[in-house]
């Protein structure tokens, strides 16, 4: 079953000053289409708790609401999807546990990573990245910068919607798209920003 994809991810974060809710309230009010929670701080009756009313405000919004790593919680909330940020996922058996009208997302951090995702066939998008530094998510993993992106055109194979993700700011936006990928998605860039639901709109414009 082919899945609606964004190009454009936003991903709420774990912040001292701004509840995830708060994130996505501005996301929404910005014109955000898709919105990936991300929260790692909470136990599940939390999670349950804030995701239902950032899916109530998704609705209002018609912004598409999925999940970082929770997909057992699909069952209990009305969220359309899950993105998995464990390479090593049995990714068939999640597709079994949340269905098939589910979207499903997964990140890879190399080429070799990139097509095992997509030769799981369960799999929607995959993130790819990280594209520069970021403090967003620890990871050890090589950035792949400009260069990395362009060298998807020599894999033809690969025809799974690629999201560039990881340290991408406003500025990198329309070199990353000349590279062919697919989408951006974008956290820090937004959520740091002096005025996040401007910055929103920026990236949002750029990529639309």
């Amino acid at each position: 079953m082919k899945k609606y994809i964004s190009k454009f991810h936003y991903l709420t974060q774990d912040l001292r000053t701004r509840s995830h809710l708060k994130q996505a309230t501005i996301a929404c009010e910005a014109g955000a289409n898709w919105i990936q929670y991300r929260c790692l701080t909470k136990p599940d009756e939390e999670l349950i708790e804030e995701i239902n009313e950032i899916a109530a405000l998704c609705d209002d919004w018609g912004t598409t609401l999925i999940l970082t790593n929770h997909y057992h919680l699909l069952d209990k909330v009305d969220a359309q999807g899950v993105h998995i940020e464990d390479f090593d996922a049995d990714f068939k058996a999640i597709r079994k546990s949340i269905g098939d009208d589910k979207t499903l997302g997964a990140s890879a951090t190399n080429i070799s990573r990139l097509l095992a995702v997509q030769n799981t066939g369960v799999v929607d998008y995959c993130g790819y990245g990280p594209f520069a530094l970021t403090n967003t998510k620890a990871n050890n993993y090589p950035l792949l910068g400009f260069e990395g992106y362009r060298q998807l055109e020599k894999h033809p194979e690969i025809t799974i919607p690629v999201i560039a993700v990881g340290g991408i700011h406003i500025e990198d936006v329309d070199l990353l798209i000349k590279t062919g990928v697919y989408g951006i998605a974008v956290s820090a860039a937004v959520n740091l920003a002096v005025d996040a639901g401007r910055a929103l709109k920026a990236f949002y414009q750029k990529i639309y």
